[in-house]
């Protein structure tokens, strides 16, 4: 058993009976309300997180020499690489909310069999870099709380964050050199040092305690703006030289083109 797998499936399993639990009791109609993302209601935010799910059973499956379902999805990003998971989302999304939510549910058990059927050391394909199993279901994770967010915030749900989101902390630090270079920008040559407050009061620290550049502040702040749940203006962190001030103006945890964030609410 991979010890570390198993504690990011415990999360990732955590995460979603969170979201289950608000969703399961909406009436039909209420999974229509529109949620922070453009044109996206709560059906939308669920189907996403459904078939970016299926997309990675297919994944783990093409390890196993079952090819063809990663294949056609493959091909179909190639076929409209700017498109292709939102048409998945919007089309999943006008399906009846219970076969929604079972469809969901489904994929989540299989994603989490898939995982830990992947042999030891291999990777797993994917629209970007290749991925390890943990990687993987920490990729899951960070897209499921994100999500989550946007149908809580549709509901007027207010959900305490908790120290699960440092899987979240761990992606955004580790992306960095790629939210410099989506945005057509040099990566910094030199690391940066990262200190985090978790929501227990823990410190979370990333990188060389001697780094001449470096942030600071809320561990959850740092997770609504890597996931660009947040503007930077309603965060309390801190950084320290001139790139760190560029990277918290950029910063980017999701494969794809650069978000537009939010705006600011102060």
């Amino acid at each position: 058993m991979n010890a570390v797998l198993e504690g990011v499936l415990a999360d990732l399993d955590a995460q979603s009976n969170e979201l289950d639990q608000h969703v399961s009791a909406l009436a039909e109609d209420a999974w229509r309300q529109p949620t922070p993302a453009a044109g996206w209601d709560i059906a939308t935010q669920v189907a996403h997180l459904a078939w970016t799910d299926e997309a990675s059973v297919a994944a783990c499956g093409w390890v196993h020499g079952e090819k063809e379902p990663w294949d056609n999805l493959v091909l179909d990003a190639i076929a409209d690489p700017e498109h292709v998971v939102d048409t998945a989302a919007l089309e999943g999304g006008k399906a009846p909310a219970a076969e929604l939510l079972e469809r969901w549910r489904t994929g989540r058990k299989a994603l989490h069999e898939a995982l830990r059927a992947v042999p030891e050391g291999q990777k797993i394909p994917w629209f970007g870099p290749p991925m390890s199993p943990t990687s993987m279901a920490t990729a899951r994770f960070m897209e499921t709380w994100a999500h989550s967010l946007d149908v809580f915030e549709a509901l007027g749900v207010k959900v305490a964050p908790t120290d699960r989101i440092v899987h979240v902390a761990h992606i955004g630090v580790r992306t960095r050199n790629f939210s410099f270079a989506a945005n057509d920008l040099a990566p910094p040559a030199d690391e940066f040092r990262v200190e985090l407050t978790s929501p227990s009061g823990e410190l979370w620290a990333y990188g060389p305690e001697d780094a001449a550049q470096r942030v600071t502040g809320s561990a959850h702040d740092f997770c609504l703006l890597v996931t660009q749940r947040v503007n930077r203006a309603d965060t309390d962190l801190v950084a320290v030289g001139p790139d760190a001030e560029t990277w918290l103006g950029i910063a980017q945890c999701f494969a794809g083109n650069p978000g537009t964030g939010r705006e600011a609410r102060r």
